[in-house]
């Protein structure tokens, strides 16, 4: 999985830019260029991959659920913040999360079991318990304010669940009617899990998933801060 990461980044540069492909909302020429690349990687490497550009390919026992640019917008505007996220399941089990910065080579990455890394460092969450003192990241823009002490919105889901992990932020969440595809957060679910994190879904939705339906998930550095958040009701 770093191998397709870093070869999606070594072309990605050259489709920046070109603006949308207009085949679907939201979708980059750079988005067509990187899922070739993906889907043919993986395949290729014997995986079954689910595709947020392109849908199901391949065969075998593992699954790869890969989002070959989680922030589009963000790359072809040439704001540094998008990433590779790749995660791989088997038998309905989420065992491994890598999510690479491609604008940094950051490079975060989780197995079950095995604790959670940026750049081979061991990574754990803040110690954060109380919304009050809490820098909190949302996918889409929240109706009232809870009370946290500062907010961002990055753009790039992968990534912020991953700053949750490594206690650079404490919680990132979807506001109003924001919503997550498993290809947006599994990677990152894990690489939040194995530091010591905790997510959940506002619906009680199982997160773990392979196929291709939204959900409304919350990712904090606590169960007390998780359920802070998801006691207000969806934001």
């Amino acid at each position: 999985m770093r191998e397709c990461a870093f070869e999606i980044g070594d072309v990605v540069g050259e489709h920046r830019g070109r603006g949308l492909s207009g085949q679907r909302p939201t979708q980059y020429h750079l988005d067509l260029a990187a899922d070739e690349i993906a889907v043919g990687f993986l395949t290729g490497a014997g995986l079954r991959v689910v595709s947020e550009e392109s849908g199901v390919s391949g065969h075998g026992e593992v699954t790869v659920v890969v989002d070959p640019i989680d922030g589009s917008t963000n790359c072809d505007r040439g704001v540094p913040f998008y990433a590779t996220s790749l995660a791989a399941v088997r038998d309905g089990e989420l065992i491994a999360g890598l999510v690479v910065n491609l604008a940094t080579s950051t490079v975060f990455e989780a197995e079950l079991g095995s604790g959670a890394m940026r750049d081979a460092a061991p990574i754990r969450v803040s110690d954060a318990r109380a919304l009050a003192s809490s820098i909190v990241s949302f996918s889409g823009t929240p109706s009232r304010h809870l009370g946290w002490a500062q907010s961002r919105a990055m753009g790039a889901a992968s990534l912020e669940i991953c700053l949750v992990a490594d206690g650079s932020l404490d919680a990132y969440a979807v506001a109003q009617q924001s919503t997550l595809h498993p290809w947006d957060y599994l990677a990152g679910l894990l690489v939040l899990r194995e530091a010591g994190g905790v997510a959940a879904d506002y619906c009680d939705e199982d997160l773990v998933i392979i196929e291709a339906h939204a959900r409304r998930p919350l990712f904090a550095a606590s169960g007390d801060l998780l359920e802070s958040l998801r006691g207000h009701g969806q934001l």
